[in-house]
C-alpha cells in the first residue's frame, strides 16, 4: 500500500489538504502518526451544533460529516471526528475497527456509560489505539496497543492496562499517578451502533455538550480551549484567558483561534 497525490479520490486529498498533512501515505505506523497529529492540530474539539440554542440535528453519515468538516472547516465531537477519520484511514488503506469507550476522566459518578468512539488502526503488524475526538489533552500520536508499554510524547506519558471488566483502559501518568481517562473492550461496533449514544448526548438535559460551548485544538505552541464565553490560550510562558465584550468579538475569536465560523 502506497498511495501517491496522483491517485487520491478528490475527496480524500481535499480532507489531507483541510488537516494540512503532505507527508507519507505508505500504510505505515508512522505516516498514521502524521496523520493524527496533523488532525488535532487542524480540526477543532467543539459542540455548537448541539446547543439549544442554536441546535442543528446532527448526522453521523460520512458525506455530512464531510460537508461539515472538510467543506464547512467546522470540527465536531467524538462520534462526528472519529467516525470521518476513520473514513480516512480507510480511503489510505488502513484496516480500521470502531469501538465505543467510557470515558472515565473528570466523571463524579463511575462507572461512566458508553458515550465516546475510539479507533484500533492496524500499521507495520501492531495496533495502535487512535483518537482524534477528545477536547481534553489526550495523545497527539496513536498508542500502541501493548498492556503496560509507557509511551512518552513530549511533557505527556500515557499507558494501557487492562481492567478484567471494562478491558482496555488509557491512562496519563500525572503528578506521579497513573490516572484513567477512558476504557473500552475489544467488540466491533456498526455505524448504527453509535445512534444511541450519541442521541443521549445530544439531548440528555444532563449532558455535558447541551450545557455550553466548548471548543479546543491543539497548536504548536500549545493549545487553545473555549469554556462558555471564556476563552484559554495556553503557551509555554503561560496562559491567556479574556472573554469577548461583543458577539462580533466572539465571532472573531472563534474564527482566530479555532477556525470556526459559525452559520
Amino acid at each position: 500500500m502506497n498511495n501517491t497525490r496522483d491517485t487520491l479520490k478528490p475527496e480524500t486529498a481535499a480532507y489531507l489538504a483541510r488537516i494540512g498533512y503532505d507527508g507519507p501515505m505508505d500504510g505505515s505506523a508512522a505516516a498514521l502518526a502524521g496523520l493524527q497529529d496533523a488532525h488535532l492540530h487542524a480540526v477543532p474539539y467543539e459542540n455548537f451544533d448541539l446547543l439549544p440554542d442554536r441546535r442543528v440535528p446532527l448526522s453521523l453519515e460520512i458525506g455530512k460529516l464531510y460537508d461539515k468538516i472538510v467543506v464547512r472547516r467546522r470540527g465536531g465531537y467524538c462520534f462526528e471526528l472519529n467516525a470521518l477519520f476513520g473514513w480516512l484511514l480507510r480511503e489510505l488503506g488502513y484496516p480500521v475497527t470502531d469501538f465505543v469507550a467510557r470515558f472515565w476522566r473528570d466523571e463524579p459518578d463511575p462507572p461512566p456509560k458508553r458515550r465516546h468512539h475510539v479507533l484500533m488502526v492496524r500499521a507495520d503488524d501492531a495496533d495502535y489505539l487512535c483518537d482524534v475526538g477528545v477536547g481534553g489533552i489526550v495523545p497527539r500520536r496513536p498508542i500502541r496497543m501493548e498492556e503496560g508499554l509507557e509511551q512518552r510524547q513530549g511533557d505527556e506519558v500515557y499507558r494501557l492496562e487492562r481492567d478484567a471488566q471494562y478491558g482496555w483502559m488509557l491512562c496519563e501518568l500525572k503528578a506521579g499517578e497513573w490516572k484513567r481517562i477512558y476504557s473500552f473492550t475489544e467488540e466491533p461496533q456498526l455505524p448504527k451502533d453509535f445512534l444511541f449514544a450519541s442521541f443521549w448526548c445530544e439531548h440528555a438535559p444532563e449532558s455535558i455538550f447541551v450545557q455550553s460551548a466548548m471548543a479546543a485544538i491543539r497548536t504548536r505552541d500549545g493549545r487553545n480551549t473555549l469554556a462558555g464565553d471564556e476563552f484559554r490560550l495556553f503557551r509555554k510562558d503561560g496562559v491567556r484567558a479574556f472573554v469577548p465584550r461583543s458577539k462580533d468579538e466572539y465571532a472573531a475569536a472563534l474564527r482566530d483561534y479555532f477556525g470556526i465560523v459559525l452559520d
